[in-house]
């Protein structure tokens, strides 16, 4: 590299780790960030730490993004002869020629040139990981669950407020366009809910999706590394969300999506909790198969109540989530396509007129006419009409469901956004969601305090 192109990259890497300081909140002059963001931008160099399933699917929605600037470096993973192997030769197919290892500390300690690094190891790697990558002047991407301890949270925490690094938490939710054009526009703007009263959600997963996961018996990893590494075999090395010390189990794995939804959507965190769950159809499991999930939340002038569950041997009506107000009812999901907005029927529609002309609602279909009560049949008086559905008008369709959350992280380390969901974010959602194994084991409503959600 001749002069002129290290003085390039010392310019690039400054401009970089002086917006990201901006971002995360430090104190940097109008005038400074003006100018750092009018700057040009060159390229974001990134590894991979993790490339297993998750790993995988971060990995392709970054190589469909097509965005301008953003590099593979490095992929790090220690089962060599599948996930690391499978990563590295896609990233070069796709033109991305990177170094691949096994050990982190190793990969932080050779690759010199990196901005950000892609966490998507198993939970209980998440502090260890992110920290160190952290210490190395790192910005950061970790999937969540932030961790599966709330001290390695706050470690996290503590380390990006220390370095000045930007920590994002995968709750990508945060980010989807649907979800922000719903809390913005429907919720804090029109108020179309009226006052939320009542929310429930689910993430049910049939049995065919929940089974213990294999591996290619020819392609082990070797006793020492897995040992090493924290794994007592190749079998809990595939499934580690199901043992305790390693993962959370799905209240923590699917169900920390929609719980940190809740508080988002409510403006406040739980006040308690109270659970029920148990190792009911998958024998041999540390962690909980089957959970439901009761919050309560303290809005000043009443209580909103919250139930959630998530099971593992049936799929029936998939995830949402629903917020029901006494004037309206919003279900919403992640999946393609499916979000209503629901109109009490004693609400006139006058009253909701305003919102469909601005495009915040769509217009309700047209009622299918149907048949009227038979001649001797009885309606019950306090039966309550159905109630009139609007859509929601904003679609991801055909879009990874990752790619808004990256593109804000993205964005972020150029200065041009702030997170969506940063580390003190990720971790109130830990606090919340954390506590629902925890009630599940004491057998009673477990309290939280306003001091749980500090660090």
């Amino acid at each position: 590299m001749n002069n002129q192109e290290t003085a390039k990259e010392i310019d690039r890497r400054s401009f970089l780790r002086s917006t990201a300081a901006a971002g995360a909140g430090l104190a940097l002059s109008p005038m400074a960030v003006k100018q750092a963001r009018a700057a040009k931008v060159d390229d974001i160099n990134i590894a991979l730490l993790g490339c297993g399933a998750e790993g995988q699917v971060l990995m392709n929605a970054i190589l469909k993004m097509k965005a301008p600037g953003i590099r593979f470096k490095a992929v790090c993973d220690i089962w060599t002869a599948y996930n690391q192997k499978r990563a590295a030769g896609l990233l070069k197919r796709y033109k991305h020629p990177v170094n691949a290892y096994v050990d982190y500390q190793d990969m932080l300690a050779k690759e010199k040139d990196l901005d950000a690094v892609i966490i998507a190891t198993p939970d209980f790697w998440h502090a260890p990981h992110a920290v160190a990558c952290l210490e190395a002047g790192l910005h950061v991407y970790c999937e969540k669950e932030m961790s599966n301890t709330l001290e390695g949270a706050k470690k996290m925490l503590a380390t990006a407020k220390k370095t000045g690094k930007l920590l994002q938490i995968g709750h990508q939710r945060r980010s989807n366009p649907r979800y922000r054009h719903c809390y913005d526009k429907l919720i804090q703007d029109a108020k179309l809910l009226g006052k939320i009263t009542t929310v429930n959600g689910q993430w049910n997963r049939g049995k065919a999706s929940c089974e213990d996961l294999g591996f290619p018996k020819k392609w082990p990893i070797d006793e020492a590394t897995l040992k090493k590494y924290g794994y007592d075999s190749m079998h809990q090395f595939r499934n580690w969300r199901w043992y305790k010390g390693l993962g959370g189990g799905p209240i923590v794995d699917l169900g920390s999506h929609q719980i940190d939804i809740y508080s988002w959507f409510l403006g406040t965190h739980p006040k308690a909790v109270m659970a029920s769950g148990g190792v009911d159809y998958w024998k041999g499991h540390d962690w909980y198969d089957n959970v439901m999930a009761i919050y309560e939340y303290d809005l000043g002038d009443r209580t909103v109540r919250a139930f959630y569950q998530t099971i593992t041997t049936n799929s029936a009506n998939g995830y949402f989530e629903t917020f029901m107000g006494d004037e309206g009812t919003l279900q919403i999901s992640e999946a393609s396509g499916r979000g209503t907005v629901y109109r009490e029927a004693w609400l006139p529609a006058e009253n909701w007129q305003k919102w469909t002309r601005m495009g915040i609602i769509a217009e309700p279909d047209k009622p299918k006419e149907e048949a009227g009560p038979a001649s001797d049949s009885v309606l019950d008086v306090r039966e309550t009409p159905k109630p009139p559905s609007y859509n929601i008008p904003v679609s991801m369709e055909g879009q990874p469901y990752h790619w808004p959350h990256l593109k804000n992280f993205f964005d972020a380390i150029r200065g041009k956004a702030e997170l969506t969901c940063p580390g003190q974010v990720g971790y109130e959602t830990a606090v919340s969601v954390l506590k629902v194994n925890d009630a599940i084991a004491a057998g009673r409503k477990l309290e939280f305090k306003p001091t749980d959600f500090e660090v």
